[in-house]
């Protein structure tokens, strides 16, 4: 999901880059490609004659993340497309703002009707896909994306974002089942089920996509309960989320223990 090699990327969060290394990357002239950048999500910092990405600089609690969820009508963005999408964003480990809509759309399989409850009739009325794109992209800016399995809700936004005319994404992203996998020993990390095992979200409607953004949201600010003390920059914790050792899993299910109990 970066624009940039892994060897770049890593150089962004944690140590910085030439000027004259990231001039050679760009395509643009310098200062209008950091201005594409800044409207695509992403903000560059210079420190000491070096550039980071500007998460490197900010700590956890002041950064803001947007947890991110969506329904489609399948699975392949090229053929596909987003019929509803929420959002939560937060700061300070604290919800300050969410964002929700579905999205019009002329055909929705019985298949995904039964999964997500929306139907084709449920549609008619929203907002068409250019407009909730536009709308997100704004809403987004430049907090980090987080979502349960990001790369997927990430993607097929980035590519809605693309067919409507807009440029695809670039903000920084974080999955919170890297980071549960990191901080929760579970048996299981899908959603649904940390939900159920970890009693996140008591209202949740699994495949709705603001009930799924918000059990995402609980899942996020309890897995920061856990992270180690040195995890300061919101950059840190990208990191720690792709780089740390992975808690290990129970052997049993605990469900299924539950069960045979009673």
């Amino acid at each position: 999901m970066s624009f940039f090699s892994q060897k770049t990327d890593y150089a962004l969060s944690k140590s910085g880059v030439a000027k004259s290394n990231l001039l050679a990357l760009l395509d643009e002239p310098y200062n209008e490609s950091f201005e594409i950048f800044k409207a695509q999500g992403l903000e560059f910092v210079e420190h000491k004659g070096r550039y980071y990405y500007a998460t490197a600089f900010c700590d956890v609690d002041d950064a803001t993340f947007c947890i991110v969820d969506i329904e489609s009508n399948g699975s392949r963005p090229n053929k596909h497309q987003i019929i509803e999408i929420g959002a939560v964003k937060v700061k300070n480990r604290c919800i300050i703002d969410s964002y929700e809509s579905l999205v019009r759309c002329e055909h929705i399989s019985s298949h995904i009707s039964n999964i997500t409850g929306i139907t084709v009739d449920d549609t008619l009325n929203a907002p068409t896909l250019d407009q909730v794109m536009q709308e997100f992209r704004t809403f987004l800016g430049d907090a980090v994306f987080v979502a349960h399995d990001v790369k997927f809700d990430y993607g097929f936004i980035s590519e809605m974002m693309q067919r409507v005319g807009l440029e695809p994404l670039m903000n920084r992203s974080l999955c919170t089942i890297d980071l549960a996998e990191r901080t929760i020993s579970a048996y299981r990390y899908g959603l649904a089920y940390l939900n159920r095992q970890l009693n996140l979200y008591g209202d949740a409607t699994h495949h709705r996509a603001l009930s799924d953004a918000m059990t995402a949201t609980k899942l996020f600010k309890k897995t920061l309960q856990f992270i180690p003390e040195n995890i300061e920059s919101a950059e840190d914790l990208i990191r720690f989320s792709k780089e740390a050792s992975r808690l290990k899993r129970p052997k049993f299910d605990p469900e299924i223990l539950q069960e045979s109990d009673a």
